[in-house]
C-alpha cells in the first residue's frame, strides 16, 4: 500500500491537524489566564486572544463564515463593550483584590465538570466523522447563506422581528426612565401645580 493510499489515522496527523492542536493549546492557555488573573484589563485582553484562537480553529475547520462571525461579534463587539464598561465604571487598572471571590475551588469543579460533559457529547456525536479538507468547504459563506435563506428563512425573519421588538422596547424604557428622572430633578414640579379645587 502506497503512502498516498494509506488510511488516515491519529498516528499520521496532517499539518492542519497539528496546527489545530497547537492553536487549541494556545487558546486553552489564554482562557486559563483570563479566569486566573487579578487584573481586569489584562483579563479582557487575554479574552481577546482566546476568542481569536477560536476563530483560527474555525478557519482550520473550513468554517470561514463562523470564524468571521466570531471575530466581528465576540472580538469586535463583546470585548470592546467589556473594555468600555471597565473604563466607564473606573475599574482599577492594576491588581484588584475584589477580583477574587474566594470560590475558586467551587468554580474549578463546575468548570471541569462542564468541560468533561461537553467533550463527551462532542466525541460521542462526531466519533466517526472526518472533515474533508480537500473538498468543498461546508462552512463557507456561500453554503451557509444558501442554507439560511432557503431552508431557514422563516425562523431567520422571526428572529429579526424579535430583535427589532427588543430594540424598540429598550428605547421606550430608556426614554421613560429619562423622563422620570428629569421630572424628579425639577424642584417643586408637582407641588407648584394647582389642584382641581384651586382652579
Amino acid at each position: 500500500m502506497s503512502p498516498a493510499t494509506a488510511p488516515h489515522g491519529f498516528l499520521s496527523p496532517t499539518g492542519v491537524e497539528i496546527a489545530f492542536v497547537l492553536v487549541g493549546l494556545v487558546t486553552f492557555g489564554a482562557a486559563l489566564v483570563t479566569v486566573t488573573t487579578r487584573q481586569l484589563v489584562h483579563a479582557a485582553l487575554w479574552l481577546v486572544m482566546a476568542l481569536g484562537g477560536l476563530a483560527v480553529e474555525y478557519l482550520l475547520l473550513t468554517a470561514e463564515f463562523i470564524a468571521w462571525v466570531q471575530v466581528l461579534i465576540y472580538v469586535g463587539s463583546v470585548v470592546v463593550l467589556l473594555l468600555f464598561g471597565l473604563m466607564l465604571t473606573r475599574a482599577p487598572i492594576g491588581r484588584s483584590p475584589d477580583a477574587d471571590s474566594g470560590n475558586r475551588w467551587a468554580a474549578l469543579v463546575v468548570a471541569v465538570a462542564a468541560a468533561a460533559a461537553l467533550v463527551w457529547v462532542v466525541v460521542d456525536a462526531f466519533r466517526a466523522t472526518w472533515i474533508d479538507l480537500d473538498g468543498t468547504a461546508a462552512g463557507s459563506a456561500k453554503v451557509t447563506g444558501a442554507s439560511l435563506f432557503q431552508h431557514w428563512v422563516l425562523p431567520f425573519e422571526a428572529l429579526s422581528v424579535l430583535l427589532l421588538a427588543a430594540l424598540v422596547g429598550a428605547i421606550a424604557l430608556s426614554r421613560k426612565a429619562k423622563a422620570d428622572r428629569a421630572a424628579a430633578d425639577i424642584p417643586g414640579a408637582r407641588s407648584d401645580r394647582p389642584t382641581e379645587g384651586a382652579r
